[in-house]
């Protein structure tokens, strides 16, 4: 399928690895002109060439924390036309109720709320202008079903939800849509945080799969970790021109973690 992306300036925050890196490969693939942002400048340069080569398309870069004002700033000066923006730039941190400080839910509302509404309304003015543009948040499944040993980050990515719905009301009857993206839980480098393991081993990491379904998320229809390609796909679809009557919504690649079909 065509997703028409072809001429499309398409910037996705924290890519250059995990999930994020896969959206961005995905929409070079599909023709769109990609800015891949990192904290540092070799691994933009890394996944730019690794994108480069995947997909024989061009792709751009732009080296960052875009959590911050200033970063965000000089984005909009260096890449002032972006039809696209994908918030997929965020954190976690596992930790107890009692031990997560001010500062911890400051660190945590910075770089998974604050950075996309900024970014959000940086990006805005020159979708208006056009009357077309996606703003796609990446939240998480921990939106909805709050996880105990993060509590901070769940109630982060519920406000992405909140944020994205409200966007989605202020662009009302444009043809601008505004949505978020549930993923579960995804097999990237991040998931060294819950384990102990080198994820080296293929058989530790299945072993260490099979425990996480059977006990920390035993609700999963999936039984499995997603690959980043996945989520990925319905972050492309959504997107693109072709989603164009979808807009407000969140849109869920969790594996049926959440116990309900509403």
């Amino acid at each position: 399928m065509d997703m028409q992306l072809v001429g499309k300036q398409a910037l996705v925050t924290g890519s250059t690895a995990g999930i994020g890196y896969a959206i961005a490969s995905g929409l070079a693939s599909e023709g769109a002109e990609v800015i891949i942002n990192g904290r540092s400048p070799d691994s933009v340069k890394q996944a730019q060439s690794a994108i480069e080569n995947e997909t024989g398309h061009k792709v751009l870069g732009f080296c960052g924390d875009l959590s911050t004002a200033s970063a965000a700033e000089q984005l909009g000066k260096d890449y002032p036309a972006i039809d696209i923006l994908v918030n997929c730039l965020g954190m976690f941190q596992v930790k107890e109720w009692q031990a997560i400080t001010d500062a911890d839910w400051m660190k945590l509302f910075e770089f998974n709320v604050l950075g996309g509404a900024r970014l959000s309304r940086l990006c805005l003015p020159y979708m208006q202008a056009k009357n077309w543009g996606r703003i796609i948040f990446v939240s998480s499944e921990s939106a909805i079903q709050i996880p105990t040993e993060m509590v901070h980050f769940g109630v982060t990515k519920a406000a992405q939800i909140a944020l994205s719905r409200g966007l989605a009301e202020v662009t009302a009857g444009s043809g601008i849509t505004v949505n978020t993206v549930l993923p579960g839980p995804t097999k990237t480098r991040d998931l060294n945080i819950f384990t102990a393991l080198n994820a080296d081993s293929e058989g530790a990491f299945e072993s260490f799969q099979k425990d996480f379904f059977e006990n920390r998320r035993p609700t999963s229809l999936l039984k499995r970790f997603a690959a980043p390609k996945e989520v990925a796909s319905m972050v492309v679809y959504l997107a693109s021109p072709i989603a164009s009557a979808t807009t407000g919504a969140t849109m869920r690649v969790e594996g049926g973690i959440i116990k309900s079909a509403f």
